[in-house]
């Protein structure tokens, strides 16, 4: 058995074709499958499902294909501890970061390249359950998500960095119930955009409306953060976001308008990685930079 046949397993996987995962490997498409089949023949199991194009992985297949990326992401850390023993200053560092949270990563990149100064890293926006799902399989090695959707089975290890606080925010023009505090039934009488359903924060919000008794007046909801920034900063409408998640720049007409919004949840936000025997050094140092910093004063109001 070959590295290149389990490369090329995990680049069918992607692609779901042969001749596409084919050119991502720089090969040909008759040298990819003769690979594959020679893997199914060194371990006596059918790996792929044949027809005139691929149309999965058997059950047997999936176990492979796990296996594999467990190998492969063992081998590019084994190669990364061998480069990091000679240059301290690099290495490689792939990040999973729920939305709420995306603007948070600068103050950790600023960490970590201080101690790591030709550190790169790889941010990539997902949903908490598709960070885990990423996590398990090798596809990054950190992610910063809502800690309390992290399973207790033992598979992971996290730190907190802040308790979340949702507030009601609005640029100047608007009128806002309360002096710095509201209530969620007063929240609710405002014009609101608000992220997706299927996102935790807005689960989070809708299960403090529903406990308030009342229904929100949602305007717009979306999974893109951006987009609830410009409503914001326009002055059209007012959103409920974690303290975090609030836009970083101002609005012409000044301050943001922010109240607390009492009684709220606090959910934990922090890093989470697979737990691991033998980390690299690379690892190592980044979680004990990353694990240090406490910002639970910063994202509070």
């Amino acid at each position: 058995m070959f590295l290149r046949q389990l490369t090329y397993l995990i680049a069918l996987d992607q692609y779901r074709h042969f001749s596409r995962a084919a050119e991502h490997c720089g090969v040909s498409q008759p040298a990819l499958s003769a690979a594959i089949r020679q893997l199914e023949h060194e371990l006596g199991v059918t790996i792929v499902r044949r027809n005139r194009r691929m149309f999965g992985l058997t059950p047997e297949g999936e176990r492979v294909l796990a296996w594999a990326r467990q190998t492969v992401a063992d081998l590019d850390s084994l190669r990364q501890e061998a480069a990091f023993a000679q240059d301290v200053a690099g290495g490689s560092i792939s990040l999973g970061v729920m939305p709420p949270a995306i603007q948070v990563v600068p103050l950790l990149l600023e960490s970590l390249r201080a101690a790591i100064p030709a550190l790169h890293v790889e941010v990539t926006v997902f949903a908490s359950g598709d960070i885990l799902r990423d996590l398990r399989e090798h596809r990054v090695q950190l992610g910063l998500m809502y800690l309390d959707q992290v399973p207790v089975d033992g598979a992971f290890e996290t730190r907190e960095m802040y308790a979340e606080q949702h507030v009601l925010a609005a640029a100047g023009g608007m009128t806002l119930p309360g002096r710095g505090v509201c209530g969620w039934a007063e929240a609710a009488s405002v014009p609101l955009c608000l992220l997706s359903r299927s996102m935790r924060s807005r689960q989070i919000v809708d299960a403090c409306f529903r406990e308030a008794g009342v229904s929100p007046s949602v305007m717009l909801e979306t999974n893109a953060l951006e987009l609830l920034h410009s409503e914001v900063l326009s002055g059209r409408l007012a959103t409920i976001l974690p303290v975090a998640a609030l836009p970083a720049e101002l609005p012409d007409g000044g301050p943001l308008q922010v109240r607390r919004l009492e009684p709220s949840p606090a959910p934990g936000v922090g890093l989470v990685r697979v737990k691991q025997t033998v980390a690299t050094a690379l690892m190592v140092r980044a979680w004990e930079i990353v694990s240090g910093l406490s910002l639970t004063e910063a994202y509070r109001v």
